[in-house]
């Protein structure tokens, strides 16, 4: 719930926005600069989220040459999601709470250029779901009258815009009260001058909402909720008209149980992506609250939907829901990542989603049609199949969850065969690279009042690895592959130790990239799965990587620092299996792999970096 908007001194200089002839430059410029393999200017790379690279300097012929160039601490060291930016020769890099980020000069990383070390409400750590986990910066590139930002969410519901030049805060605004159980771990994500952003919570009965706001003066232009009245959601008049067999007007409070929907859930913290000639932005929105599904009968729309939303509006165009009435917290926020591919003989815009549920959705972005519903793994069985005609899933009933009763063996578990892992799609294969978790569970559902600011559940979860994992161990909790969405056949799979959580980046090298939680990053032959290159960090990984370019060299990197969902038990050292949301169960043996950390590390053929290229760099230079 937003509070308030607190504008300070420079905002007053960039409240008038500009002509719309500017505001088509700047998405330009953004747009420009994501093409620029010296840039890694989103999380998800670019508008498609595609998470690929064209560059070749590394490349599988040499790959196995890749050697530590440098490296950076964050100084904190919960679970580090998310990745850098670099943007014209500077990287920008931010934390877990305390949120603090750090600007670095690519031609002399060892200086730390600006610092920023927001103050926050402590209290919004008790709050948060996961560990105390943020997903990265946002970049704006700025115009005559605004300069470039750096745009980060904090844990305690604020959302900050720096100068990206000097590290002074430009604007700051509350947009989420941890005291009702409101977070923000979600990446922002700017298009045009626009940042929107959603929300975190749905654990603690939050009402999940996705708002954007001017990213120049913090005003903010638009909300969209998940659940509640059609005015709240913003539906477009012709909302589904292309498939109402998904649901049109009204269902946002008719599917609820009284005026459950107002406690309902339904956040989104995940990855978005945006077409610009659709004008259309997609995100998936997350699980109904509580997880027991007895207290909220009803298919609960609209929460575990993918979402096409207007950008300047933000009324929906379509909404498909993949798990009506979720009873095993199947939340939907997973990547989007966008693709132009030909399915039987007809060329589509496609929406490619790995859902928590194990099915990997392809959509037509333009109406939301569903092309494509493919298992993730052939151990998924809460549902047989999805009907192509109505997009429902067909249920095993023996994998349901009721009241007074243990379901056992159900695959995936609540932390899905895919999170929030950013993936990659490699346009020259037609490819996609899924980082994905094998995980089963025992569920047992409990009854339990809300209130507000407290944790709002109602189920005792078991995690476990899958079938092809050895659940004794406690490990084989991991798979890589790559999915072809043209015929929903995988041209590989590979198994892990652990549940690769982070996702992976694809280059035009036939690489693809990849951290574990045991601590590894990994290259693997992307046209076949081969393992070509490992090395072994000082922490677990539950980020994604990134490539650069930098002064002639390419650059490959990845944070590090075990955390998040996964490492709960790691990180508070818990040891009830059921703790953590059953997280403590399924990663036990993960303590004996790594240990905490925090930071950065870039890697480069043969180590080469500004220190190796000129062994002055960086040295102190003595005054007389």
């Amino acid at each position: 719930m937003r509070r308030g908007c607190f504008a300070l001194a420079a905002v007053s200089v960039c409240v008038a926005a500009g002509p719309a002839a500017a505001q088509q430059s700047q998405a330009d410029k953004l747009d420009e600069l994501s093409k620029n393999e010296q840039n890694w200017v989103m999380q998800c790379k670019n508008y498609d989220c595609n998470h690929f690279s064209e560059s070749t300097q590394i490349n599988t012929d040499n790959v196995k040459k890749l050697s530590p160039a440098w490296s950076f601490s964050t100084g904190v060291l919960n679970g580090h999601e998310g990745a850098p930016i670099v943007v014209d020769g500077m990287m920008y890099i931010n934390g877990p709470f305390p949120n603090n980020v750090f600007a670095l000069d690519l031609d002399d990383p060892n200086r730390i250029v600006w610092q920023y070390k927001p103050k926050q409400d402590p209290a919004a750590r008790s709050v948060a779901c996961c560990d105390v986990v943020n997903r990265g910066l946002a970049y704006y590139p700025g115009d005559g009258d605004t300069p470039a930002l750096v745009i980060e969410t904090l844990l305690d519901g604020h959302l900050l815009a720096l100068d990206a030049e000097t590290g002074e805060q430009y604007w700051k605004l509350e947009v989420m009260d941890p005291s009702v159980g409101q977070t923000l771990t979600q990446s922002p994500y700017v298009v045009k001058d626009k940042v929107i952003v959603g929300s975190s919570g749905a654990e603690l009965g939050v009402r999940g909402v996705v708002t954007a706001f001017n990213v120049k003066t913090g005003e903010q232009e638009w909300r969209a909720y998940a659940t509640g009245p059609d005015e709240d959601l913003l539906l477009a008049d012709d909302f589904n008209i292309n498939n109402p067999q998904y649901g049109q007007q009204g269902l946002g409070t008719k599917t609820w149980e009284g005026e459950a929907w107002k406690i309902g859930g339904g956040t989104n913290w995940g990855w978005y992506a945006y077409d610009p000639e659709e004008e259309l932005f997609y995100y998936g929105s997350g699980n109904p609250a509580p997880w027991n599904e007895t207290m909220r009968p009803g298919d609960n729309k609209w929460t575990m939907t993918i979402f096409g939303r207007d950008l300047e509006t933000g009324k929906a165009k379509f909404g498909y829901q993949k798990t009506p009435h979720d009873e095993w917290d199947y939340a939907g926020v997973n990547v989007m990542m966008l693709s132009e591919q030909e399915i039987d003989g007809k060329k589509r815009k496609l929406l490619t989603h790995p859902d928590r549920n194990g099915i990997l959705y392809s959509l037509d972005r333009t109406n939301g049609d569903l092309v494509r519903a493919d298992k993730m793994d052939d151990t998924v069985n809460w549902v047989k199949h999805v009907d192509m005609e109505s997009g429902q899933p067909v249920r095993d009933p023996e994998y349901g969850t009721r009241m007074d009763h243990r379901s056992k063996d159900i695959c995936p578990s609540a932390m899905g065969y895919h999170n929030q892992g950013v993936d990659s799609y490699d346009p020259n294969q037609q490819l996609f690279f899924i980082g994905m978790n094998h995980l089963c569970m025992d569920w047992e559902p409990y009854m339990l009042p809300y209130r507000a600011g407290q944790f709002f559940v109602g189920a005792n979860v078991w995690t476990y690895p899958g079938p092809k994992g050895n659940r004794e161990e406690g490990t084989g909790s991991g798979q890589i592959k790559a999915y072809d969405a043209k015929t929903g056949e995988f041209r590989w799979e590979k198994m892990e130790r652990f549940a690769v959580w982070g996702g992976t980046t694809a280059t035009a090298g036939n690489l693809v990239f990849y951290g574990t939680l045991d601590g590894f990053i990994k290259a693997r032959d992307s046209r076949n799965g081969d393992l070509l290159w490992k090395f072994k960090l000082p922490s677990g990984v539950i980020g994604h990587p990134i490539t650069y370019m930098h002064d002639g060299t390419q650059y490959v990197g990845i944070n590090y620092g075990v955390g998040g969902w996964p490492g709960v038990g790691l990180v508070f050292d818990l040891n009830d299996p059921s703790a953590g949301l059953g997280a403590v169960g399924a990663f036990k043996e993960l303590a004996n792999h790594t240990q905490m950390g925090g930071g950065f590390i870039a890697f480069s053929l043969e180590g080469e970096s500004p220190y190796t290229k000129d062994i002055q760099t960086g040295e102190y230079q003595a005054s007389n």
